[in-house]
């Protein structure tokens, strides 16, 4: 599933126990954040155990189904991720250890739950909490098992399968912000007039994710206006000879990513993520690029490296992603990792945006659409008025992390990055 991948969860079965399959044939469907993937079967034969059902969250490497092969007598697992023999042994094991790990959920709920108001909850957690009618105190009250005690989604799964009592609501003290008492709006429709579309999967993930971010990050958004007349002189010079070249569309995201990975590369500060009272700030320079799916909903996937790879292999990155992205045959690592994000709102004749950081990150840069007009510039025998290329630039930042000063300079320093492209770049 991918290096970053440590859970997925399942969406479907296509096959039942005691169906027949045949190797390499699809017999589930599991998601990882907003990527479905198919899991094929490792050998042909007869499934003999399923282990997990629908909607279960399910850590990779674990035995999700097992198949009675004829060509293998001891059978095969299938796993998310690996494929590997069965081990008697290693089965008992395993069920052993599965046993002491549901009692000690049983323990955990049996007790009496204290809320930890310190608790992170992820968008994914919160979703899940509110899907399930649980009170904030309840969810911070979940033991975490992940890094530093951290709630992950396995977690609240576990505590819903074992839950028998909610926990009691503390009242909201002092110290606590009170809801708001502000009566929700009526939405009025006419039935057979109006239509009802429920949010999928995805757009659910969206808004919770969105709503987040707005919530978590103190959001300062500023503009830069740049003139790239020599960028896309350029590009328009050298495209044809481009695909020719290296059979790969010169579009104008790659240069915009390498703009971008070069300033980063000057102001690292703009490459952090924010962990309670710490900065991390990140090593690798992996861009996120905000991209359109057929469907209407949005997806981000990952160009890693980006400040390493030439023009070129930026190129054959951001093809791959952008046709992986309208097929729908991203791979889950291809959306994990990203430190930085931009939006070509351009793309859709947009002047400017007010982009939402995608979290964790601390800061996303929108791109408008290129426009000719007249400017007045500045030449050898004085300023003269001529017919050039500008372009809107907007840095939305986390200004827990990043000040004026710093947002501002990047900003800037992506602008000199396209205003000063080098026209003698080699393709």
């Amino acid at each position: 599933m991918g290096e970053s991948i440590s859970e997925a969860t399942i969406i479907s079965w296509l096959k039942n126990v005691g169906d027949t399959v045949d190797a390499e044939e699809t017999i589930l469907e599991v998601a990882t954040d907003k990527v479905d993937s198919e899991v094929p079967s490792p050998v042909s034969g007869v499934i003999t155990e399923i282990r997990f059902g629908k909607n279960d969250v399910v850590k990779v490497g674990e035995v999700l189904a097992l198949i009675d092969s004829n060509e293998i007598s001891d059978g095969k697992k299938i796993t998310i991720g690996k494929t590997q023999q069965v081990n008697q042994k290693t089965e008992k094991s395993q069920s052993l250890n599965d046993d002491q790990r549901i009692l000690n959920v049983e323990l955990k709920s049996n007790q009496q739950l204290k809320s930890n108001p310190d608790a992170f909850l992820s968008p994914l957690v919160i979703s899940i909490a509110q899907k399930e009618n649980l009170s904030l105190e309840e969810v911070q009250s979940i033991p975490g098992s992940g890094a530093e005690g951290r709630i992950q989604k396995s977690d609240v799964f576990n505590y819903l399968k074992n839950r028998k009592y909610p926990l009691r609501s503390i009242p909201t003290t002092d110290n606590q912000q009170p809801k708001s008492s502000y009566p929700k709006p009526t939405i009025q429709y006419t039935e057979g007039k109006d239509r009802i579309v429920e949010m999928d999967r995805m757009r659910k993930m969206i808004a919770d994710h969105m709503v987040y971010s707005k919530q978590t990050s103190p959001h300062v958004t500023s503009y830069i206006e740049v003139d790239v007349t020599n960028l896309v002189e350029w590009r328009n010079k050298h495209k044809d000879t481009f695909a020719a070249k290296h059979s790969e569309k010169l579009t104008f995201t790659p240069i915009f990513v390498d703009a971008v990975a070069k300033a980063i590369v000057d102001f690292p500060m703009i490459n952090v993520s924010v962990d309670e009272k710490n900065i991390i700030v990140h090593k690798d320079i992996n861009i996120g690029m905000a991209t359109a799916l057929p469907s209407g909903n949005l997806i981000v996937p990952v160009v890693k490296n980006a400040n390493e790879k030439s023009l070129i292999e930026l190129a054959a990155a951001v093809n791959h992603l952008a046709e992986s992205s309208r097929n729908n045959k991203l791979k889950p690592d291809e959306v994990q990792g990203s430190t930085f994000t931009i939006s070509n709102v351009g793309t859709f004749g947009s002047l400017m945006g007010t982009p939402i950081i995608n979290q964790p990150e601390v800061a996303i840069l929108a791109l408008g659409i290129i426009k000719k007009r007249p400017e007045v510039i500045t030449t050898s025998t004085g300023d003269e008025i001529a017919i050039r290329s500008m372009m809107y630039l907007s840095l939305s930042f986390d200004h827990r992390v990043v000040d004026g000063f710093l947002g501002g300079s990047f900003l800037r320093k992506v602008g000199d990055y396209l205003e000063e492209f080098d026209t003698n770049t080699a393709i």
